[in-house]
């Protein structure tokens, strides 16, 4: 079985997407599938995924958007990768406008394409996927949409998409070894992700976080992670310059579990996740996760309260009050501890994901009926999504096509 998965990755653009799939694939392809990546990536330059993927031995094209500009000279760039050794399967794991216009080709030569929703219900990019995708024109429908929580699966149904077959299979997570130990002089509070202000509330969490230290004697806290906020929590932490607050910046991938394991809590209390995968991890490697509990997605769903975590209702007194009733109650912090791991084990391991990925691609594969590739010279689009506007670039118009669209506007 040959599988073709595409995704993307700039600058400050990664996240658990991406993580997910470095740590996949490799286990994906000990089960005998042959897999390949092709890769938008905003320059020439070596991203973290693209540099963890090759370094697994899985070959990884890239395609730099500042060459390669419009959306329909990507669609042909990613026609032409799979035109000589066409896959089994084509699986689109971020959200890519050229690939999800390229699987109408792809899926008339008899490949199936199934697009993965990792995206949470609040970003622009969820009704991006959706609008086009899912609900929109029938010829560029993803038949198959994974979403990686429950929330989104529900999510998706409930707007009734039409052609489109809709399965939840979360991220998996490999379960480390080590496991964190029982806290002694100090209990570690660890945030993982992006410094954002849009799902994270990084700033409010920088300042739960200064304030639990300060009013629970004997904590500390991480922020392992980088963004476009870096800066606001800077300024906090300097304003707080004498709490145990640390701020390590963006890790490796690789090195994720090294630093949490030397942590006792992890910490996710964002407005909506599209899964949670830093929670996750923090549980495979035995912390007791925080998490939000209005939140649309995320620890919500991961959590179940009082048994494999804890949920607060607010970034204020009630994380505070749970954090210190966390460190006063190491008993209550070890059961939860025992209890997210092995949640975390039963539920979201790696093997898991692979098992149930296996099923899915191979149940594609049987029904195939296959045909060359064709790669038309020129492409009649949809209208760009507005949601998609700054990832789907089309060519200026020509005076020919001013002079249609004017005549259109000004016919009675």
């Amino acid at each position: 079985m040959k599988v073709v998965f595409c995704t993307r990755e700039y600058d400050e653009l990664s996240g658990g997407q991406n993580t997910w799939l470095c740590h996949f694939l490799p286990d994906l392809r000990q089960r005998g599938v042959e897999v390949k990546v092709l890769c938008f990536t905003l320059s020439e330059k070596i991203y973290s995924t693209v540099l963890s993927l090759r370094e697994s031995g899985i070959s990884c094209m890239t395609c730099s958007e500042k060459e390669i500009f419009t959306t329909e000279d990507r669609i042909h760039w990613l026609l032409e990768q799979l035109f000589d050794d066409p896959p089994d399967v084509f699986v689109i794991n971020m959200v890519i406008p050229a690939a999800y216009y390229a699987a109408r080709w792809l899926r008339h030569a008899g490949i199936p394409t199934v697009g993965v929703c990792h995206v949470g219900v609040g970003h622009s990019l969820y009704r991006g996927l959706l609008n086009p995708f899912v609900l929109g024109d029938k010829d560029y429908r993803v038949p198959t949409l994974v979403c990686v929580s429950q929330y989104l699966e529900q999510d998706v149904i409930k707007r009734n998409p039409l052609g489109t077959t809709v399965k939840y299979i979360p991220c998996g997570v490999r379960i480390p070894n080590g496991v964190a130990e029982r806290p002694r002089d100090r209990l570690r509070l660890a945030y993982v992700g992006r410094l954002a202000e849009e799902a994270k509330r990084i700033v409010e969490l920088t300042k739960a976080l200064c304030r639990a230290v300060r009013e629970v004697p004997g904590t500390e806290a991480f922020i392992y992670g980088d963004g476009e906020e870096r800066k606001a929590v800077e300024r906090i932490l300097s304003e707080n310059n004498r709490l145990p607050v640390h701020l390590v910046g963006a890790i490796e991938y690789d090195k994720v579990y090294e630093y949490l394991l030397k942590c006792h809590v992890i910490v996710l209390v964002s407005d909506w996740e599209g899964f949670g995968r830093a929670m996750l991890e923090g549980m495979a490697c035995g912390l007791v996760p925080i998490g939000f509990r209005h939140a649309r997605g995320g620890g919500q769903e991961l959590i179940e309260d009082g048994v494999t975590g804890l949920l607060v209702n607010d970034r204020g007194t009630d994380f505070v009050n749970t954090v210190r009733r966390l460190r006063a109650d190491l008993d209550l912090w070890r059961r939860l501890a025992d209890s997210a791991r092995a949640s975390a084990e039963a539920r979201y391991s790696m093997k898991v994901c692979v098992d149930q990925w296996y099923a899915l691609l191979s149940a594609l594969m049987n029904n195939n009926l296959r045909k060359p590739i064709a790669i038309p010279r020129q492409f009649n689009l949809p209208t760009v999504d507005p949601d998609l506007a700054w990832l789907d670039t089309r060519p200026a118009p020509t005076i020919y096509e001013k002079l249609i669209e004017w005549f259109r506007r000004v016919k009675p």
